[in-house]
C-alpha cells in the first residue's frame, strides 16, 4: 500500500499546479472548474472516446490518447504527471478502469481526495456505506440479507455481466418476484448467478428522490452543501410518465442506467436536516477513514412523507453532476457565486497551494 506520506513528499516538491483527469465521467466538468481558477489540465482519453474533449478544446490543455484507459497508470505516465506537478481528480470511471488495487497500492501521484476511502462504496467491503451511514445516525433503507424474507417492495441492487460500471437494478415485491425476475435477467444474460449472490436487497424507500452534494477537505472551515440534482434514468424514466394501463400492457425490460441530470431545490424549511446530515457524514468518515473525507461526496436520498430523509447510496468522489455548474443557488448564497463542484475543487487545490498546505489535501 502506498503510505501517504510518500504522497506528501511528492506533492511538497511541485513548483507548479497542474490538473490531471481521466477522459469520462465528470471528467469535463473537473477541467472547466480548472481552467475557471486559472489551472492547466490534462485528460486521459482511451481511443474512440476522445471527441468532446478536443471537442470543447477551451479546458484540456493537452490530451493523451491511450489504447485504453488503465494506461494512464504505467509508470511512464505516473512519471510525467509527478514531474509536471501534477494532481489526479478521481471519479467513478477512475476506480472502474485502473481499479482499486492500483489506486492503493501503485498509482504513486498525488490524488485530490482519500485513497482509501473509494472502495467503502462497494457494499461488499467490511466498512461499506451502510457502515458509515450507520456511524453518522443517518437514516438508510433496510437490507434484505435472504430473498425469502422479502414482504415489502424492494430494489434488488445488482452488478451487469457485461457492463462491470453499471448495475442492474430492479424493484421486487416478493420472494417469488424476486426468484421470477432474477432467473429472466440470469437467462437473458443480463446478470450473472455468482454476481446476484453479492447483490444488495434494499426495502424500496418510497418519497422524492434528490440526491445532495456537499463538499470538505481537511482545510475547510465547513462543510459545504453545493446543491441537489436528480438522475434521468433510460427508459425507466419515462416509463413512469405512461398511464398506469399502458404500462400494464407494455412487456419490456426496464433499466435505470443514468444517461443525465435534471437540477432541483429544497424548501427552505428541510435546509437543517440537509445540512446536518452532511456535517455528521464527515465526522464519521473522519474517524473511520483518517484523514476523513476530501473533495466532494454525494448523498443520494429520499424524503418521505413524513419529510424523513432516507439515504439510499453514497458517492465519496466527485459526483456525475455537472448541472451544478449553472442551477445551484446554494454557492451564491455562500460565495456570492454560482458554480460547481469542478470549480470547487480547483478553489480548494488552489487556497492549498497558495497557503503551502497541499500535502493536506491529498494522499
Amino acid at each position: 500500500m502506498i503510505r501517504r506520506p510518500e504522497i506528501q513528499k511528492i506533492v511538497n516538491g511541485y513548483d507548479d499546479l497542474r490538473i490531471a483527469v481521466l477522459g469520462s465521467h465528470s471528467a469535463l466538468e473537473i477541467m472547466d472548474g480548472a481552467k475557471d481558477e486559472g489551472l492547466d489540465t490534462i485528460v486521459f482519453c482511451q481511443k474512440g472516446r476522445e471527441t468532446p474533449y478536443q471537442r470543447f478544446d477551451r479546458i484540456a490543455d493537452e490530451i493523451k490518447i491511450l489504447k485504453k484507459f488503465s494506461e494512464m497508470s504505467s509508470a511512464k505516465n505516473q512519471k510525467m504527471l509527478r514531474d509536471t506537478s501534477t494532481i489526479i481528480v478521481p471519479h467513478r470511471s477512475l476506480t472502474a478502469y485502473l481499479g482499486y488495487s492500483v489506486i492503493e497500492n501503485s498509482l504513486k501521484v498525488p490524488i485530490f481526495g482519500n485513497r482509501a476511502l473509494f472502495q467503502a462504496e462497494e457494499r461488499n467491503n467490511k466498512k461499506n456505506q451502510y457502515y458509515l451511514l450507520k456511524k453518522a445516525r443517518i437514516k438508510y433503507p433496510k437490507i434484505f440479507k435472504n430473498p425469502r424474507d422479502i414482504n415489502k417492495p424492494a430494489i434488488v441492487k445488482v452488478q451487469e455481466k457485461k457492463r462491470k460500471l453499471e448495475r442492474a437494478f430492479f424493484t421486487v415485491s416478493s420472494f417469488s418476484d424476486y426468484k421470477k425476475k432474477s432467473e429472466s435477467k440470469i437467462k437473458q444474460g443480463i446478470i450473472s448467478k455468482n454476481d446476484l449472490k453479492n447483490a444488495v436487497i434494499e426495502q424500496l424507500a418510497i418519497g422524492t428522490y434528490l440526491n445532495f452534494n456537499y463538499f470538505h477537505t481537511p482545510i475547510s472551515k465547513n462543510v459545504d452543501f453545493l446543491g441537489i440534482e436528480r438522475r434521468l434514468q433510460t427508459n425507466i424514466h419515462d416509463y413512469n410518465a405512461l398511464p398506469a394501463k399502458l404500462q400494464l400492457e407494455l412487456d419490456i425490460d426496464l433499466q435505470n442506467i443514468e444517461v443525465g441530470h435534471t437540477p432541483a431545490s429544497i424548501r427552505e424549511s428541510l435546509l437543517e436536516k440537509v445540512i446536518t446530515i452532511g456535517d455528521r457524514f464527515v465526522a464519521a468518515v473522519k474517524k473511520e477513514y483518517s484523514p476523513g473525507i476530501i473533495g466532494p461526496f454525494s448523498l443520494q436520498s429520499v424524503i418521505t412523507k413524513d419529510l424523513e430523509i432516507i439515504v439510499y447510496d453514497v458517492s465519496l468522489r466527485v459526483p456525475g453532476n455537472p448541472i451544478l455548474a449553472t442551477t445551484s443557488p446554494y454557492t451564491k448564497y455562500q460565495y456570492g457565486q454560482t458554480f460547481g463542484v469542478g470549480r470547487r475543487i480547483a478553489m480548494e487545490i488552489k487556497k492549498a497551494y497558495e497557503d503551502d498546505a497541499l500535502s493536506k489535501i491529498v494522499t
